[in-house]
């Protein structure tokens, strides 16, 4: 029985396109025409399509299926096997990348220790901006790989500093603080009142309360960066702070606030 390009591609499962695409690059011999002008092709040509179109599904380039047409048996199993393990070491990295993609999508728990995840709820509890709280969320994923071992401490001295009616209301501000303008006028108020609030907490409690003590001057302008380098009024807000004798965020630091003054030591 002989068949005519359309059929050949039909049974192959591939299109006519692709048949005459493999005529032109030497993968399957183009057979001759009948006295009607068509080409008609014998079930072989079935078989060694769907030999092609198999190898050029799994991603094998053309120059080197058509050294697999050609090969003998042995070299084609063997390259056959070869392909499989490269196929199957793509299913795993996939499957790694599938996994992430979960991981991501099934929100903070399974990138943050319980007790963040829990001090995250309580900011929306309590209204705070979700910007905000991704804000936080996205500054305590690094903090915790960094140093694990301070998580409970900080998220312990974070809930203390919550139950402070004056701080939640800077949290709720500085929300929407988000939405004004950096040359705002309420930036400057809003400063006015935390670095009030700053200093208050530092000579009542100590300076080490009002950070995340321990860490690295380095990994803490990291975490400013993350936290507030693209939003302008939080930027300008850390300006104005330093103004007033506080530098910094995620580490607090008292600071002379004249011009050239030398930073005190803690």
């Amino acid at each position: 029985m002989m068949l005519t390009i359309g059929e050949l591609a039909s049974y192959a499962g591939v299109t006519v396109r692709a048949v005459r695409h493999y005529h032109a690059k030497g993968l399957l011999p183009e057979p001759e025409r009948d006295h009607c002008g068509y080409r008609r092709y014998d079930a072989g040509a079935v078989v060694e399509l769907i030999r092609i179109r198999t190898l050029t599904g799994a991603g094998v380039p053309l120059a080197r299926v058509r050294e697999l047409l050609r090969a003998d048996e042995e070299e084609f199993a063997a390259a056959v096997a070869d392909i499989d393990r490269r196929l199957r070491a793509e299913i795993r990295e996939r499957q790694r990348l599938r996994e992430r993609i979960a991981r991501l999508a099934a929100g903070d728990q399974l990138v943050l220790p319980p007790e963040v995840v829990e001090f995250l709820d309580r900011l929306r509890a309590l209204g705070v901006d979700e910007r905000i709280v991704g804000v936080e969320r996205d500054g305590w994923i690094p903090l915790a790989a960094h140093s694990p071992e301070r998580v409970a401490e900080w998220v312990a001295r974070k809930r203390e500093q919550l139950a402070d009616p004056q701080l939640v209301d800077f949290y709720l501000t500085l929300g929407r603080a988000l939405d004004w303008g950096a040359e705002d006028p309420r930036l400057v108020e809003l400063a006015d009142g935390l670095a009030d609030y700053i200093t208050r907490m530092a000579e009542e409690r100590g300076e080490d309360y009002v950070d995340v003590a321990g860490v690295e001057p380095p990994f803490a302008r990291l975490m400013d960066d993350l936290a507030f380098g693209s939003a302008p009024p939080a930027r300008r807000l850390i300006e104005l702070l330093k103004e007033r004798g506080w530098t910094g965020w995620t580490r607090l630091e008292r600071v002379d606030p004249r011009p050239g003054a030398v930073r005190r030591p803690r």
